[in-house]
């Protein structure tokens, strides 16, 4: 079986963690992400929001009133998506991306195991504005789901 490798996401800019990932899963390993929405993009809020909101208003030609792009609204789906378009588009490429589990928060299985993170990909390397994914996520229509206690 191969090694599992769990990486923080709190505080790491999402496409150098996902850089340091992708070579992780290209030797082999498994790589579980938690804190997936504590995550950070680079640049002011707006222009993020926009960046990323740009693709709701595509249409295609071959149907214009069915809704074009698909976008990751979920701080999971968008930081599966960023790691993806690193990957190689190729039957191993599409292997490695399910050798991907990404979490919100941290769940209990994880509760006290030791966790990573990518001093390259550190949040204190930036000296402008950035947004967290989770804030990205709930700008882009994202709901927040909590389950009650004891379900």
């Amino acid at each position: 079986m191969s090694e599992v490798v769990i990486v923080n996401a709190e505080n790491q800019i999402l496409g150098r963690m996902a850089t340091n990932v992708v070579k992780l899963l290209k030797e082999g390993k498994k790589v579980v992400i938690v804190n997936a929405e504590k995550a950070v993009i680079s640049g002011p809020k707006s222009r993020v929001v926009a960046g990323y909101k740009l693709y709701f208003s595509l249409r295609t030609l071959f149907n214009p009133e069915k809704q074009g792009v698909r976008r990751p609204r979920s701080p999971i789906n968008i930081v599966k998506r960023t790691i993806r378009g690193m990957l190689p588009k190729t039957p191993k490429g599409r292997q490695m991306l399910k050798s991907v589990k990404v979490y919100i928060g941290v769940p209990q299985q994880y509760n006290g195991k030791n966790f990573i993170s990518f001093p390259d990909a550190d949040v204190k390397r930036l000296k402008g504005k950035y947004i967290t994914v989770g804030e990205l996520a709930k700008e882009m229509g994202w709901k927040v789901y909590v389950r009650a206690a004891g379900q």
